[in-house]
């Protein structure tokens, strides 16, 4: 067995609530004074003092040069150093592995990527994210102990409060599997998994959407799935389940293709592998999704039209949840979305046909921005969340 590499525990683990509501606000980027610190927060003096003197100690917190003084010496300023530590984040899809090596303000620093089939198992692909990890810390010349946490984003339903898959369709032998107690054997830090639309939900906020609390992610391929954010926090309900549109059942429209029971569930009408049958029927070769968004770049007709029924499909469930949850921002990502503006021609024409005039009246639907970055950078905004956020930490926790 590989030896095991230890790192300290993650340094929010080490907070105070008082020192991680000092921290939120310097993560904004503005450098602050004590004194303003303590009139935002409501905290003593004594206090924030206290406080800053353990971030600073940590590195996490440092003296911010440029205060402009009103008479005598200038007030100290600090920041946030977000190259304080460093995380991990993972993006696994059916057929890709990404690894990135992050700071705590989410910025990129190193990436291994690989092309791999999920379904040789987890031993075998997550040994690879392990060797990968290794790689990334030699290139950064970062030790282990600054390590803080490691993200992972998988392409199938995952209970979260375990990180362990449950029955994902295409990882055969990943089911109930225990992601993070097999990566902890390697490092010793907290593992967070998530699926892989709750993660690129985080990283296309974080990409375009800053501003906007209230968005709805919409993955649209091999299978359809949601990440949902509301208040600005990304919702998963009470098993990590909250966003599965793949199966709901869409009411039949006069345009929707009629094969028996097939029209059922959301996915069986708008995925890449149903849109490719549809194709297939009209008379022209295709299976998977690489074939339908090959077709529409060639402007095949047939492939065009089914595309486009498929958004309106799509839209038939959206437009319920539009109304349902009122969001800001409708962002729709995947192979299929990335193929052109016909899917998302169809969901435009029946969700702002559909929904209430007060859910639409300022709601945007738009094409998915992040790109390939997009899975790593969620993953990296989930460990950050989980690291630093004041609710992310026990009333316990580090209590003096």
């Amino acid at each position: 067995m590989p030896e095991t590499v230890t790192a300290t525990p993650a340094e929010g683990a080490l907070l105070t609530r008082d020192a991680a509501r000092l921290l939120e606000l310097l993560r904004e980027g503005t450098p602050r004074t004590r004194s303003e610190l303590a009139a935002l927060t409501g905290l003593a003096r004594s206090t924030v003092a206290g406080r800053l003197a353990g971030l600073m100690a940590s590195g996490l917190v440092v003296h911010s040069p440029g205060a402009v003084s009103s008479g005598g010496r200038p007030p100290a300023r600090v920041a946030f150093n977000p190259n304080a530590r460093i995380l991990i984040a993972v993006d696994l899809g059916a057929t890709h592995g990404i690894v990135a090596v992050a700071d705590l303000a989410g910025s990129i620093l190193h990436t291994d990527s690989r092309a791999l089939n999920i379904a040789e198992g987890p031993e075998a692909v997550l040994d690879w994210v392990i060797d990968a990890t290794r790689r990334l810390l030699r290139r950064t010349g970062r030790p282990a102990s600054d390590l803080v946490g490691i993200g992972v984003g998988l392409p199938g339903p995952v209970e979260h409060s375990t990180g362990m898959p449950t029955n994902p369709p295409i990882m055969p032998g990943w089911d109930r599997f225990d992601v993070p107690a097999y990566i902890r054997r390697r490092f010793d830090v907290p593992v967070l998994v998530d699926n892989d639309v709750n993660v690129l939900a985080l990283g296309e906020q974080a990409t375009s959407w800053r501003e906007h609390n209230d968005l709805l992610f919409v993955k649209v391929s091999t299978g359809i799935g949601a990440g949902i954010i509301s208040g600005g926090r990304l919702q998963r309900g009470a098993q990590g389940s909250a966003g599965d549109l793949g199966h709901v059942r869409v009411p039949f429209t006069r345009d929707t293709p009629r094969h028996g029971d097939e029209g059922a569930d959301l996915e069986a009408l708008a995925s890449g592998p149903a849109i490719a049958r549809w194709i297939s029927r009209a008379g022209t070769p295709a299976s998977t999704s690489q074939d339908v968004v090959e077709l529409e770049r060639a402007g095949d007709a047939a492939t065009i039209q089914a595309i486009r029924q498929a958004g309106r499909d799509l839209g038939e469930v959206l437009a319920t949840c539009v109304n349902l949850l009122n969001p800001s921002v409708v962002v729709i990502g995947g192979s299929i979305a990335r193929a052109g503006e016909h899917l998302l021609a169809g969901v435009r024409e029946v969700v702002y046909g559909q929904s209430t005039p007060l859910a639409t009246q300022h709601l945007t639907i738009a094409p998915a921005q992040a790109g390939d970055t997009g899975g790593v950078l969620g993953a990296a905004i989930m460990v950050i969340q989980n690291t630093l956020d004041p609710d992310a930490i026990p009333a316990s926790a580090g209590a003096e």
